[in-house]
């Protein structure tokens, strides 16, 4: 039988390996390809020869490690290219510029970076590609403000959204109706050329028009809607007085909607998702079988409290110590997603962190038993860790050391517990983002 610390080396391996297989290069690498004056992009098929000039967008966390991979492709027929890329998130490229900006505060280097790329799209003609690169992070890292609207006009807005409790389809239904370039704005710059889209999800289902806002994806929404969502949170009398102006231009037609699926404008575009939370697992779940262990995938869309989420867990961890069921012994449970956290106190942490907080008490009931939670993109909120781990011993050293989980959950500081367990999981930026990936081991 492993020891629990080969099982939590395992555990890190197996992470390791979902990160790889979602790596901005690799995803890249798995689904396009060049065969002399053929491009090839999932499903989309380009004659190189009957482009003219090619430029090179984008934003994302993800996204300079993507370019890289685009350059070894299609290095000499790159025309110009200009990607926004979170700081510390530089790769060394040769045709496409990166511009080191704001995230998740939007910044003056994301406007700049933003305003640039219109600009440069703007000039494209009906014979050139636009090739865009699209990760998670990619909407802050691209604010550029509708006309008459500051950054900081739109960053008190998000703030209220966020505060109010709307969803990211009704914040994003707002940020859109607020922006330049959001909810397909950019494909209308670039209109007529041909636009293709290469995309890495950081959302459940992969919706297109919600990751990074959609620059290229038609906009169902309207101003209609984005109004509504204002009222609905009765945020009317609270908006900055250059929003407030700009959204009733909206509702009068006095500023145009954004493109709508299936107008011209985002009919020529086309999108190939290169990587999502799943390819992740899948690679995990192989790796896992290597160590000798039997694994599972329960989803790829887990959502919700994170706390109930644990719970959930942890009573599979039981079950399969009870009846080995649904999967024997050695295994390894899998699943992906993103949790949502109450912040209650003051503490450091994030979704990932908490979720093993949360299984510290149960999981010291489960012998041998190890947990990770870690965010693929190495940040789990505003910290400097990817995530977790929780075993079962974890409660005993915690009382060892006079650390109550409970009091640590209330002040939402479980980054703090766990660095004093020597328990976080730090990898740095890892050029990717597909939202979370849990991992348990049960020996």
């Amino acid at each position: 039988m492993k020891t629990l610390s080969a099982m939590r080396e395992d555990a890190r391996n197996i992470f390791l390996a979902a990160t790889r297989a979602v790596e901005g290069q690799a995803a890249v690498g798995s689904h396009c390809s060049r065969q002399g004056r053929w491009f090839h992009a999932g499903d989309c098929r380009i004659d190189l020869d009957s482009i003219d000039s090619l430029l090179v967008v984008g934003a994302g966390k993800a996204t300079a490690s993507m370019a890289k991979a685009i350059e070894a492709l299609l290095g000499e027929r790159i025309s110009d290219g200009l990607i926004a890329v979170p700081y510390g998130h530089l790769e060394k490229l040769g045709r496409i510029r990166q511009i080191e900006a704001g995230h998740p505060v939007p910044d003056e280097n994301g406007m700049r970076a933003a305003a640039a790329i219109v600009e440069m799209v703007s000039r494209a003609r009906e014979t050139d590609l636009v090739l865009c690169l699209i990760s998670g992070g990619g909407s802050a890292l691209l604010p550029l403000p509708a006309p008459g609207i500051s950054l900081s006009d739109k960053q008190a807005v998000n703030r209220l959204l966020l505060a109010c409790g709307a969803s990211i389809h009704e914040i994003n239904t707002v940020r859109k109706h607020l922006s330049g370039i959001k909810g397909g704005q950019l494909a209308r710059a670039a209109y007529p050329a041909k636009v293709l889209t290469l995309v890495i999800s950081d959302v459940i289902g992969d919706d297109l028009d919600i990751i990074a806002s959609g620059p290229t994806v038609g906009d169902p929404g309207t101003f209609q809607d984005a109004m509504q969502v204002i009222r609905r949170f009765d945020l009317v009398e609270k908006l900055p007085l250059a929003v407030a102006h700009h959204l009733a231009c909206g509702l009068d037609g006095t500023i145009a909607e954004t493109p709508k699926p299936g107008e011209p404008i985002v009919e020529r575009v086309a999108h190939c998702i290169v990587a999502a939370n799943i390819q992740a697992l899948l690679a995990a779940e192989a790796e896992a079988g290597k160590r000798g262990y039997h694994p599972l995938i329960l989803s790829s869309r887990l959502a919700g409290d994170v706390g109930a989420a644990a719970d959930f867990h942890l009573s599979i961890l039981e079950e399969i110590l009870a009846t080995s069921k649904p999967v024997a012994q050695p295994a390894c449970i899998l699943s992906g997603g993103e949790t949502t956290v109450t912040v209650r106190g003051h503490g450091a942490g994030g979704r990932n962190q908490e979720f093993a907080l949360h299984a510290v008490s149960r999981i010291s009931q489960i012998h041998p038993a190890v947990i990770l939670s870690a965010g693929t993109d190495g940040r789990d909120g505003p910290t400097d860790a990817a995530g977790a781990f929780a075993d079962s011993t974890s409660l005993r050293r915690a009382k060892e050391s006079g650390l109550d989980p409970d009091a640590f959950l209330q002040h939402n500081d479980s980054y703090t517990f766990f660095s004093r367990l020597g328990d976080l999981l730090k990898t740095g930026p890892t050029q990717t983002n597909v939202m979370d990936v849990r991992i348990m081991l049960v020996g």
